[in-house]
């Protein structure tokens, strides 16, 4: 009996052991990363293509603009009474009360107080200063500052009329379509060359320039008035012919003494010119300042452009 047990015993550790060996542990499935394909050479150069398109500066596509006019800037003053920002032009309330419409762009230098600024900060309604000159038949602002208070402006141009008893004043300046209008008043000063002069030399057809305070019951003051030449006076020029143009009879000179710029009516019927008139050439013209423009009585070749 006991000799029954011990084998029944054996035989069962037996067959344990044989079904334990059979048992092995689980593996452990880890899923792989599924392979990504390489891209081709193409869809890698679309790829590079598309963000180059897409980090392009636009604005580098504009053409450049052409360099700021030369020539003598004309200050002018006055309220902004229309700012239409897609054609980039001001309607400017000049002060004397007539209207100018004045074309910038990123060329015009925007300042406040001596700080630039951009063209977004220019508001209907400011008070601005803007140094004017032509673009062709258009008026272009060099700069516009703003400011709170200070002189407000500058012109030049031939007296239309004065009025002595209320001491108005016209000038009808070559940039403005309208004439300017200031009050002379006694504190105004009046000069000729060196000397000052009274008020009664304001006479008309005499060429002037004038700088001009803010308004005082509604007018705008005269600060000074230089008297730069009157009618009948003569004038040498002597510098570059800058400008030609024998058809229109309008000859523009750079002069070599103050370095500024003048128009000089030309008729070739009267004054003799020939081919070595040209621009470049470096000239002597004896004018007469007929009240309105400075009219050649003669024109000397110094000598000619290479």
């Amino acid at each position: 009996m006991i000799r029954l047990l011990l084998n029944l015993v054996t035989c069962g550790a037996v067959l344990g052991g044989l079904a334990f060996g059979q048992v092995t542990p689980a593996e452990s499935v880890v899923s792989e990363p599924a392979a990504t394909p390489a891209a081709s050479p193409d869809e890698t150069a679309k790829s590079s293509a598309g963000d180059a398109d897409i980090t392009l500066d636009a604005a580098s596509l504009l053409p450049d603009l052409p360099p700021v006019p030369a020539g003598k800037a004309t200050l002018v003053g006055g309220t902004i009474e229309r700012l239409d920002r897609v054609q980039d032009r001001l309607t400017v309330h000049v002060f004397g009360g007539e209207k100018m419409k004045i074309l910038f762009d990123t060329r015009t230098g925007i300042y406040r107080d001596g700080i630039r600024i951009s063209a977004a900060e220019l508001r209907q309604g400011d008070r601005v200063y803007v140094d004017t000159m032509l673009d062709g038949s258009e008026i272009f602002a060099r700069n516009i500052r703003l400011k709170g208070s200070g002189p407000v402006g500058e012109s030049q141009g031939v007296i239309l009329s004065y009025r002595a008893n209320d001491g108005e004043l016209q000038v009808r300046d070559a940039i403005s379509p309208h004439p300017l209008k200031v009050r002379v008043t006694s504190s105004t000063r009046v000069t000729q060359g060196n000397r000052t002069v009274s008020a009664s030399a304001l006479t008309p057809g005499t060429l002037v320039a004038v700088t001009f305070g803010p308004q005082q019951k509604g007018a705008d003051v005269a600060r000074e008035i230089s008297i730069l030449a009157e009618r009948g006076a003569n004038f040498t020029f002597a510098g570059q012919v800058t400008f030609l143009d024998l058809h229109s009879g309008l000859l523009v000179l750079k002069s070599a003494t103050d370095q500024k710029t003048y128009e000089i009516h030309l008729d070739p019927s009267e004054v003799k010119v020939d081919d070595s008139l040209r621009q470049g050439a470096d000239v002597t013209v004896q004018t007469r300042f007929d009240g309105s423009a400075y009219v050649a009585r003669s024109v000397t070749i110094n000598s000619r452009s290479q």
